[in-house]
């Protein structure tokens, strides 16, 4: 198991720019899938980004392609995204979330992913 803890959530105005990030303690981090997800009121949760083990693929959301850059340092167990051109649309609360895997597929089904934190608001303004 991975305990996930994420941060540099916040307010900004249409057009700027936030970076998440996401402390992960065990072991298991370097071999984890790590993934992004968001949930806003009233709507499911939904896949964002998502990077695998060694860092050398990533997948994203239609709606965040040009705009998000998901990134890993292994030696340091954080996980970012890098979140730019931000819409009002983007509003939701974000999750880190971890499944122990050495693959070399970034799978967006939430149910995938066995480890969450507890998630950071990020609020964008229009």
């Amino acid at each position: 198991q991975v305990q996930l803890v994420e941060s540099g959530g916040g307010l900004v105005q249409a057009g700027g720019s936030l970076r998440l990030s996401c402390a992960a303690s065990g072991r298991a981090f370097s071999s984890s899938l790590m993934g992004w997800f968001r949930q806003a009121p009233g709507k499911e949760r939904e896949f964002v980004a998502g990077i695998t083990w060694s860092g050398g693929r990533t997948n994203y959301a239609d709606s965040v392609k040009g705009r998000f850059t998901v990134s890993r340092d292994n030696a340091k167990n954080m996980v970012y995204l890098q979140m730019n051109s931000l819409k009002p649309e983007d509003t939701a609360v974000y999750y880190c979330a971890a499944r122990y895997d050495s693959g070399a597929f970034v799978y967006v089904s939430a149910t995938y992913y066995g480890s969450w934190g507890q998630g950071t608001q990020v609020t964008v303004s229009s």
